[in-house]
């Protein structure tokens, strides 16, 4: 299976892709410092900056399966919830490369807040193209982190792709947030809370060593590992995959 990932971040999407055993053949990510860390992880992938410029055409055909967490910002209720009529709305082009590459499985990601303001959108643009759709909200904790992250994940599959929901017992699961000891959650300042099992380095729940956030590097690795995926969703996600 051949995978192009789309607002590929630090490589959330092609890290699941490489458990799985596919090849990560192009990523498209517009981050300097995203850009740096993929090319390090995936030397054999092809590397394109700004969605904007790129051309998915020379891609059709050679794609089993795209992602993309496409930008949140236009639909998180941290932000004012614009939408489509947000300048960082860019489901547009994803879907105007996805129409270029014709991949048999799409993989979107985003926040769970999208579905009161584009998902129907991105359904039947989607099915304007022929493919089958579905959706799960997905929380981080569904696979063992120790944060909720509440997350909508899209899938879209074209008739040559069983979608198994049921493999591996991916649809039974309990797809919700598990209850959190209260020893393991404190508060700071004005109702702000924090796990105490993350390191010292702001929304990162990896288990990373605190002293990662002590270097020229600390602002932009903490923005990045704010906007990635959860590598085991995708890769849940991606093991209930049978293409033919």
């Amino acid at each position: 299976m051949n995978h192009l990932g789309l607002f590929e971040g630090i490589g959330g999407f092609s890290l699941a892709a490489r458990w799985m055993g596919w090849e990560t053949v192009a990523w498209v990510e517009i981050d300097p410092f995203c850009q740096k860390v993929l090319a390090k992880n995936f030397p054999d992938a092809k590397g394109y900056g700004d969605i904007r410029e790129f051309n998915g055409t020379p891609y059709k055909g050679k794609v089993d399966i795209l992602t993309g967490g496409f930008p949140c910002q236009p639909f998180s209720v941290a932000g004012k919830q614009l939408g489509a009529n947000d300048d960082r709305y860019l489901w547009d082009e994803m879907l105007r490369v996805i129409a270029d590459v014709r991949p048999t499985v799409v993989v979107g990601e985003n926040v769970a807040n999208i579905k009161n303001l584009a998902l129907e959108n991105v359904f039947f643009d989607l099915a304007t193209l022929g493919y089958t759709i579905e959706c799960f909200n997905i929380p981080a904790c569904a696979v063992g982190a120790p944060h909720e992250r509440q997350r909508a994940w899209i899938i879209a599959y074209d008739q040559s792709c069983k979608y198994d929901r049921w493999a591996n017992g991916f649809s039974r699961r309990e797809w919700q947030p598990k209850k959190i000891d209260s020893h393991v959650w404190r508060k700071r300042g004005q109702g702000n809370g924090v796990w105490n099992v993350e390191p010292g380095i702001c929304r990162v729940h990896y288990g990373l060593p605190t002293g990662m956030d002590r270097d020229k590097y600390r602002t932009k690795r903490v923005a990045a590992m704010g906007n990635a995926i959860v590598p085991q969703i995708a890769y849940n996600i991606f093991h209930s995959l049978h293409c033919v």
